[in-house]
């Protein structure tokens, strides 16, 4: 074991500093939600006057991209656990969803998940299944954008899986686990330390993907730009506040990503 310049072990210090980054871009990314809506209320117009409009675009933005996240790293972990299994037709189904996601538009996702699927719904006659054409927009660009980065997750934690040695599962049977705790504790870990870049690339990718939500009327940043640009016939100041706020957001996202990153040790660094 290493030692800091203190005498803390270098372990313990390294993941001190990786939880301070977290809570740090944490705590930034909310604190410029506050920040960017104070500054562009002191904007002159056409910015200013829709201060509000913009702030609350901004959070339904991070609302998008927080739960469908979330939501992709699941469907991610289940596919990649389908396609790697002995059972055939996992295979199939976990390759086909892989397969057709990651070879269409994500905007013609979006279209068919708030236009086609409400109306195939409706033609099994089923009252569970109607209830997909009362969906909102905002759940329909969730689902969609949720199929979507769980596919590319799911490339990310099958490369992880993957990755890990054979021996370590032989290794693990032979000292008596069990194939549900082996996958738990043995190869999981070691798998997703691997995966990790990938998925939170995937993240930063889904807040810019989400702008796509505006398609099927979702208010969110970009939606909010287009209607203040259509009501004050002032598309500069507009793509320049949209495309700031963006940047801002990402900014923080990946640096919440970066701790994330270290917290785990990816590639062995060293504080």
């Amino acid at each position: 074991m290493t030692f800091s310049a203190i005498g803390w072990p270098a372990d313990w210090t390294r993941q001190r500093r990786s939880q301070a980054t977290i809570v740090t871009a944490s705590v930034g990314l909310v604190a410029a939600l506050w920040v960017a809506a104070s500054l562009i209320a002191l904007a002159p117009a056409p910015i200013g006057p829709n201060a509000k409009f913009f702030a609350e675009g901004m959070v339904v933005t991070i609302e998008l991209t927080i739960v469908s996240g979330l939501i992709g790293v699941v469907l991610g972990l289940l596919a990649a656990l389908g396609k790697t299994s002995r059972i055939l037709p996992l295979r199939w189904v976990s390759g086909f969803y892989i397969w057709v996601i990651r070879g269409t538009p994500l905007l013609v996702q979006i279209f068919f998940v708030y236009f086609a699927l409400p109306e195939i719904a409706k033609s099994t006659g089923s009252e569970w299944l109607g209830q997909i054409s009362r969906m909102s927009e905002f759940t329909a660009a969730v689902l969609a954008l949720s199929l979507n980065v769980g596919a590319y997750n799911a490339e990310a934690f099958r490369a992880g899986l993957e990755a890990v040695h054979k021996g370590q599962f032989e290794a693990a049977r032979s000292l008596g686990l069990s194939k549900w705790h082996t996958l738990l504790d043995v190869t999981f870990p070691q798998a997703f330390k691997v995966a990790l870049p990938p998925l939170v690339n995937n993240v930063v990718a889904l807040l810019k993907d989400s702008s796509l939500a505006y398609s099927i009327g979702v208010v969110e940043l970009t939606n909010v730009g287009a209607r203040v640009q259509s009501s004050t016939f002032q598309p500069v100041p507009i793509l320049i506040t949209t495309a700031i706020l963006y940047l801002v957001m990402t900014t923080l996202l990946t640096q919440i990503t970066n701790g994330i990153e270290h917290r785990f040790d990816i590639e062995g660094r060293r504080a």
